[in-house]
C-alpha cells in the first residue's frame, strides 16, 4: 500500500464501524489530504457512503474516530456540529432537493440558515451559484420541471453556496449526459483549484473520477486497502486493486454477500 503524508483536513483513526450484525470497517486508519481531490473507490457495499455521513457526523463510530481539522466530530455538541457542517458542502446521490421550492430557493436554503445575508446579497450569491452550473435560467422552476442531471448540479450549485472549504460529493455522474458528465468533471476540478478547496468524491465511474483526481482511497473487505495516487494504483501489482481495476470476478474480493454454504441452506 502507498502511503502519503500531506497535510490532512480529515483523519481516520482506528475507525470500526459495525450496522447491526454486519462489520462495515474493522480498525481503517487513513487520511484526506487538504486542498486536493480524493476519490474514494471500492466494490459496492464497502461503505463509501457511510465515511460520508461519518465525517458529516450524521453516523457515530462503533469504535475509533473521525477527525475534521483535529475535532473529533461524533464528539462535538449539536452546536458545534451545526456549524461544522457550515464549512463543509455535500451534494447527495440523490440530489436531494426540496421538491416544493423553486430551484432559486434551493440554493438559497443553506444562507438562509446559515448566515443573516440580506435578501439582495442572497439574490446575487444564489445567481452566481447557479451561473457556475449553467442553469442561472432555470431560477424559477420548480426541480420537478428539470431533467435528474439538471437536477444534479442545483444541488452542487446549493453545496457551493456557504463557499465551504471542503465538498463532499455521493455519486455525482449518475444520470449525466456526456456534456453534463463532462462540466460535472470540469466544475469540481476548477472549484478545488479556484477555491482551494478540499474535495471527496464518491463514485462508481471509476475512469472519469480517477482522470480529476489526486488522491485515491480505495475501500475494501472492510479496510483501507490502497491509498495514494491514480498513477501508483494503476501501477500496484497488488490482487485487490487489479481485481477492482479489471472488474475480475474472482480474486480478493469475494462476488458473494456472506452467508452460510449453498449445499448447508438447501437441506
Amino acid at each position: 500500500m502507498v502511503s502519503e503524508t500531506q497535510d490532512a483536513l480529515v483523519e481516520i483513526d482506528a475507525l470500526t464501524f459495525q450496522r447491526d450484525d454486519r462489520l462495515i470497517y474493522d480498525g481503517m486508519t487513513g487520511s484526506i489530504p487538504r486542498g486536493r481531490i480524493t476519490a474514494v473507490v471500492g466494490p459496492s457495499g464497502t461503505g463509501k457512503t457511510t465515511l460520508l455521513r461519518l465525517i458529516g457526523g450524521q453516523l457515530k463510530p462503533t469504535r475509533g474516530e473521525v477527525r475534521y481539522a483535529g475535532e473529533a466530530v461524533h464528539r462535538l455538541s449539536r452546536d458545534a456540529l451545526f456549524r461544522l457542517r457550515a464549512r463543509m458542502g455535500m451534494l447527495f446521490q440523490s440530489g436531494a432537493l426540496f421538491t416544493e421550492l423553486s430551484v432559486f430557493e434551493n440554493v438559497a436554503f443553506p444562507l438562509r440558515v446559515h448566515t443573516d445575508l440580506d435578501e439582495e446579497l442572497i439574490r446575487f450569491v444564489v445567481l452566481m451559484k447557479l451561473e457556475a452550473v449553467g442553469l442561472r435560467g432555470a431560477a424559477e422552476l420548480m426541480p420537478q420541471a428539470l431533467s435528474g442531471g439538471m437536477q444534479r448540479r442545483v444541488a452542487l450549485a446549493r453545496a457551493i453556496a456557504l463557499d465551504p472549504e471542503m465538498i463532499m460529493y455521493d455519486e455525482p455522474f449518475v444520470g449525466q449526459d456526456p456534456i453534463g458528465l463532462g462540466m460535472l468533471l470540469s466544475l469540481i476540478k476548477e472549484l478545488n483549484q479556484a477555491l482551494g478547496l478540499t474535495s471527496i468524491v464518491v463514485s462508481h465511474d471509476l475512469k472519469e473520477t480517477l482522470s480529476i483526481a489526486d488522491h485515491v482511497f480505495m475501500i475494501a473487505n472492510q479496510r483501507l486497502a490502497f491509498v495514494g495516487s491514480p498513477a501508483a494504483m494503476e501501477a500496484s501489482d497488488d490482487p485487490l486493486v487489479q481485481q477492482f481495476l479489471s472488474g475480475g470476478r474472482d480474486g480478493p474480493v469475494a462476488f458473494h454477500y456472506p452467508g452460510p454454504r449453498f449445499q448447508d441452506q438447501i437441506r
